[in-house]
């Protein structure tokens, strides 16, 4: 039940965006124990002025395809599981669309299965 929201500088194609949506899909399917289908993936394209970022925070060299990938999912994955999420995404966000690893940024808000709504007004998995 992961949202997906990804930030990057604007002007990419939209055959790159749709690579990074799917390479992003295929990782949290095959690494990241989520069921098919379970997609919901949206695309936030900034301007220069609104998208900053440190180019060499933590001593990795990033540049102006820096992806900013923040998935809001279930608190109920292993840290394990989780850097397995993180390398595999890398790997296939460089081979398609062809981003540097170093331009990967994934940060993962954790909550209870209580709050996820996908509609009706239900809750599913409460």
């Amino acid at each position: 039940m992961p949202l997906v929201r990804v930030s990057l500088r604007r002007g990419k194609s939209k055959e790159h965006i749709a690579a990074i949506r799917n390479s992003i899909y295929r990782a949290m399917i095959e690494s990241f124990n989520v069921p098919q289908n379970d997609r919901f993936i949206v695309v936030h394209q900034h301007d220069a002025d609104e998208f900053d970022y440190d180019s060499n925070y933590l001593g990795i060299a990033r540049t102006d395809d820096l992806v900013i990938i923040q998935i809001a999912c279930n608190n109920t994955r292993t840290v394990e599981q989780k850097k397995a999420f993180y390398k595999y995404t890398a790997v296939l966000l460089s081979k398609e669309p062809g981003l540097r690893p170093q331009d990967v940024f994934i940060n993962l808000l954790e909550t209870a299965k209580e709050n996820w709504s996908f509609g009706n007004g239900e809750a599913p998995y409460a």
